[in-house]
C-alpha cells in the first residue's frame, strides 16, 4: 500500500499518486470521470483531512447496484487515515504500521484502556511473535460501511475517542484474550489459529467480545435471561441484577410468569396486587436509566404466559393509545405459547386464564422437594399430549380456583394487532423448547431471551435469610439457573465457499467456551456466573445465508433452498457437538452432564441422526455418551445485525431487505450494496417482503432440527396483510416445530436492530 501522509502537501500530483494504486485492484470501476471530479475540487482544499474526506465521500457518491465495489475503494481511503492517525497518536512514521503491537498494548495499558492480563500472561517475544503474524493486506477485506463500524464500536480509542488501535490489532487482540488461560506449549499456536479464523472474517465474535476483550472492562457475553421470583425482594432483587448486567452491555430477557396477577391476594388480603405492569415500569425506567457503557440505552425483554391474567394489558403495555400509566415503550415483549392455546385458536376453542400465586395456593401441586410448583412448571412431554394440558384441565375443573374464560383467538388478535403496530410480541413456543431441552434432567425453560435465539433451564434467584453477624448484614440466597449467552457466528458465504468448516468450527468453540471462563471475574451477578459453569453453554451461530445462497445461484423460494438448509446445518451441528466432545476429552464434561440427553444418547435419538455416506452420527453418539460433552448447550444463531455489517455479510439467516439500500450517520447517508453483487448474483438477491414466508419457514424448521437452541428468525410482511394471513404463518410456523419466532417486520414498522446479540 502507498501510505500518504498527513503532512504531506496536497496537489494534484499527491492524489493522482494515491489512486492510481487503489484503482490497481478496481480496473473494472470507471474511475477516469471520479479523479477528474476530485482534483477539480482541490481547488477548495486546504488540509490532508479535507482532501480525504473529500476522496471518500466523491467514492461513496459513485456506489451503485451497477458498481457497488466502490465501497471498497472508500474503505482503502479511510484505512489512510485511520493509519495516519494511529500513526500520530502512537508515535511511529505511517509506513511502520503494524509494526509496534507490542508497544500498543504496553501503551494502552499505561493509559488504564487495555486489562494489564495480556502482559503480565504472554512473554514480551510472544507478544512480539504475535505481531508478526498480522497480515494488513486483510484490511482490504473491508467495506466502507464495515470498516466505519469497527472503528466506531468496537477498536480501543483513547477518552477523547483518539485512535490508536487498528483493526488486525483488535483481532490479534481478541485471540490473545481468549487464548490466555490455554496450556502454555500449544498456547500461541491456538492463538494464531484463532487469528486466523478472525482476520479472514471465518467467524465474528460477540459484540460485547468484539468490543471488550482485552479491555479494562466490560463484560464478554452477549445476554441473560433472569426468572423473577413472586417476592418484594425477588423483584427488587432482579431489577438490581438487571441494572448490573445492562450496565455491562448485556442484553436481558426476563421472565415475569410467576408474579402474581392484579387483584391477586397479598398476605392472605383479598384483591390488593398491582399485577405485572408496575414491575414492567420499573424495568422499562432501567432500561432508559442504565445504559449500555454509554453507547445506548439498556435492551429488555420481558415475557408473559399466555394463561396469565394479565396477559391482555401485557399486550397493551407497547401500543401508542390508551392509559400511559399502564405503558411500557422502552421494552421489549414475548408471550410464551403451549401447544394447547395454538390449537385453541385453530379451532376457535376457548382459553381460561389464572393467577399463578392463587394456582399454587390452591393447586398443592409438589416437586420432589416439597416446593410448590405452579402451571408454569409443566410442558407436553409429546405433541398432543401431556403434563401440561392435564395440569390446565385440572385447574379448569378446580371449584375454589378463579378463573377468566376468553375465546383464544381474541387473545391471538390482540397479539396480531400488536406485532403490526410494534412489531412485538416474540412467539416462544415453550413445549417444543421444552420436549427437545438437551438439560431437562436439570430444569425447565420458561422462556427465552432478548432475540429468541437462546433457551436454556431457568429457575428463580431466592433470599433465604437475612441476619446481622460481627456489624455486618449477611444475606443468603438461593442461585436459581440464570442464563449467559455466550456468542459466536460462521460467516456462512467466505467459511463454505472455501471449505474451511472443519478447521474453523473447532477453534470457534475452544473460542466460545473459553469465554466462560473469562467472564468469572467480569460478570457481577454471582448467580449467572454460576450457571455459567453449571452449563458451559455456548451458542454457536451462523450468518451470511442469503449471500451464500446467491453465491451458490439457489432461489430462496426454491425445494433446493430447504435441502441445503437441511445438509449444511447438520454438518455445522455434527463438527459442533464433536469439537465439544474433544474439548471434554481434554477439560472434562460440564457438571450437569449426567442425566443430560447427551448422556444417554436421547439427544441423537430425538432427532432422528444415524450415520450416512458423509456423517459418522453412530460413533459420534457413542463418543459422547463415553467422554462427555464440555458445553450443556451448543448452538443458537443470533441476529448478527452489526456484525454482518462489520463482515460483509448479510443478516443471520434472513432475506435481504433491499440490494441498495443507505446507513445514515450524523450527516451523511451511506449507501450499501448486498455483498458480492454482481450479474450472476444480482436475481438471487429477492427482497425480504417478496419472498414467500412459508419458504422461509420450512427453511428454518430444517435449521432447527438441527439446532439445541434456537435461532432469530423474522417474519416480513406487507401492512395490507389480513389478519387470517398473518395468523396463518404463526400457525405454519408452530406447525413446523419451531422454537420461537422473532419480529414481525412489518413495512409500517420501524425496529431498532438488536446490537447485543450480535455475533
Amino acid at each position: 500500500m502507498v501510505y500518504i501522509k498527513q503532512q504531506t502537501e496536497v496537489n494534484e500530483e499527491t492524489i493522482r499518486t494515491l489512486l492510481f494504486h487503489i484503482f490497481k485492484d478496481f480496473p473494472h470501476l470507471s474511475s477516469a470521470r471520479y479523479i477528474e471530479r476530485t482534483i477539480r475540487s482541490l481547488t477548495y482544499t486546504k488540509s490532508y483531512d479535507d482532501m480525504m474526506n473529500k476522496l471518500i465521500l466523491n467514492a461513496l457518491d459513485e456506489i451503485t447496484v451497477e458498481q457497488p465495489d466502490w465501497t471498497f475503494v472508500a474503505a482503502r481511503l479511510y484505512l489512510q487515515q485511520l493509519y495516519n492517525e494511529a500513526a500520530t497518536n502512537r508515535g511511529y512514521d505511517v509506513s511502520d504500521t503494524y509494526h509496534y503491537f507490542y508497544e500498543l498494548q504496553t501503551m494502552l495499558v499505561d493509559l488504564g484502556i487495555y486489562d494489564p492480563f495480556v502482559l503480565e500472561r504472554y512473554t514480551k517475544e510472544e507478544l512480539q511473535e504475535a505481531g508478526t503474524w498480522i497480515d494488513s493486506k486483510k484490511d482490504e477485506q473491508f467495506t466502507y460501511i464495515g470498516l466505519r463500524t469497527l472503528v466506531d464500536r468496537y477498536l480501543a480509542k483513547g477518552y477523547d475517542g483518539e485512535i490508536y488501535e487498528l483493526p488486525q490489532e483488535r483481532f490479534l487482540t481478541i485471540a490473545l484474550t481468549l487464548m490466555v488461560n490455554e496450556p502454555k506449549e500449544k498456547r500461541m499456536e491456538l492463538v494464531k489459529e484463532a487469528y486466523w479464523a478472525l482476520s479472514n472474517q471465518y467467524m465474528t465474535v460477540a459484540t460485547p467480545t468484539y468490543a471488550n476483550a482485552g479491555k479494562s472492562y466490560g463484560q464478554l457475553s452477549s445476554c441473560f435471561i433472569d426468572t423473577v421470583d413472586d417476592s418484594l425482594i425477588g423483584i427488587y432483587e432482579s431489577n438490581t441484577d438487571i441494572a448490573r448486567l445492562s450496565k455491562g452491555g448485556g442484553g436481558i430477557g426476563v421472565y415475569l410468569g410467576k408474579i402474581r396477577a392484579r387483584n391477586s391476594d397479598i398476605k392472605g388480603f383479598k384483591g390488593v396486587s398491582s399485577g405485572v405492569i408496575p414491575w414492567m415500569r420499573q424495568l422499562n425506567n432501567t432500561a432508559v436509566s442504565v445504559d449500555q457503557l454509554g453507547t445506548r440505552q439498556g435492551s429488555i425483554a420481558v415475557y408473559l404466559d399466555v394463561w396469565h391474567k394479565d396477559i391482555f394489558s401485557f399486550l397493551d403495555a407497547k401500543l401508542n393509545n390508551g392509559d400511559e400509566r399502564q405503558k411500557c415503550h422502552d421494552l421489549f415483549y414475548g408471550v410464551c405459547i403451549p401447544d394447547l392455546f395454538m390449537e385453541q385458536v385453530e379451532k376457535r376453542g376457548d382459553w381460561y386464564l389464572f393467577d399463578p400465586h392463587e394456582v399454587k395456593k390452591v393447586m398443592g401441586w409438589k416437586d420432589k422437594g416439597g416446593n410448590p410448583l405452579g402451571l408454569e412448571d409443566f410442558y407436553d412431554e409429546e405433541r398432543g399430549h401431556g403434563s401440561f394440558r392435564e395440569k390446565y384441565e385440572e385447574c379448569i375443573n378446580h371449584p375454589e380456583l378463579s378463573k377468566e374464560r376468553v375465546p383464544a383467538i381474541e387473545i391471538m388478535k390482540r397479539i396480531l394487532k400488536s406485532q403490526l403496530e410494534t412489531g412485538t410480541p416474540y412467539m416462544f413456543y415453550r413445549d417444543e423448547a421444552n420436549r427437545m431441552n438437551p438439560n431437562k434432567h436439570a430444569g425447565m425453560i420458561y422462556s427465552s431471551n432478548l432475540c429468541t435465539e437462546i433457551m436454556q433451564n431457568m429457575s428463580a434467584t431466592t433470599v433465604t435469610k437475612e441476619y446481622t453477624q460481627d456489624g455486618e448484614i449477611i444475606i443468603h440466597k438461593k442461585p436459581g439457573d440464570f442464563v449467559v449467552c455466550n456468542l459466536s457466528s460462521i460467516h456462512l458465504a467466505r467459511a463454505v465457499q472455501d471449505d474451511v468448516l472443519e478447521r474453523l468450527i473447532p477453534i470457534q468453540v475452544r473460542m466460545l467456551d473459553n469465554v466462560i471462563d473469562l467472564n468469572e471475574n467480569r460478570i457481577e451477578v454471582l448467580q449467572a456466573v454460576m450457571t455459567n459453569k453449571k452449563y458451559r453453554a455456548i451458542g454457536l451461530g451462523a450468518f451470511s445465508w442469503h449471500h451464500l445462497l446467491a453465491l451458490k445461484g439457489i432461489k430462496w423460494n426454491s425445494e433446493e433452498s430447504v435441502d441445503f438448509a437441511d445438509k449444511l446445518f447438520e454438518k455445522i451441528a455434527y463438527l459442533t457437538i464433536q469439537a465439544s466432545m474433544e474439548l471434554a476429552k481434554e477439560k472434562g464434561a460440564y457438571p450437569a452432564f449426567a442425566g443430560s440427553d447427551w448422556h444417554t444418547g436421547k439427544y441423537f435419538e430425538l432427532r432422528g441422526y444415524h450415520s450416512h455416506d458423509e456423517l459418522d452420527w453412530d460413533e459420534l453418539k457413542q463418543q459422547v455418551m463415553r467422554h462427555g460433552i464440555r458445553n450443556g448447550y451448543l448452538m443458537a444463531p443470533a441476529p448478527n445485525a452489526s456484525t454482518s455489517v462489520l463482515a460483509n455479510g448479510t443478516a443471520s439467516c434472513d432475506p435481504v431487505f433491499n440490494r441498495l439500500y443507505f446507513e445514515e450517520k450524523k450527516n451523511y447517508k451511506i449507501p450499501v450494496t448486498v455483498p458480492d453483487l454482481n450479474a450472476k448474483t444480482f436475481w438471487f438477491y429477492e427482497n425480504a417482503y417478496e419472498v414467500d414466508q412459508k419458504m422461509s419457514i420450512r427453511q428454518n424448521a430444517a435449521r432447527q432440527k438441527h439446532v439445541d437452541q434456537s435461532l432469530s428468525f423474522n417474519l416480513y410482511v406487507y401492512n395490507t396483510i389480513k389478519a387470517k394471513d398473518l395468523l396463518d404463518l404463526h400457525l405454519t410456523a408452530w406447525k413446523e416445530r419451531l422454537k420461537s419466532t422473532y419480529y414481525v417486520r412489518s413495512t409500517a414498522v420501524t425496529i431498532e436492530e438488536c446490537d447485543v446479540c450480535s455475533s
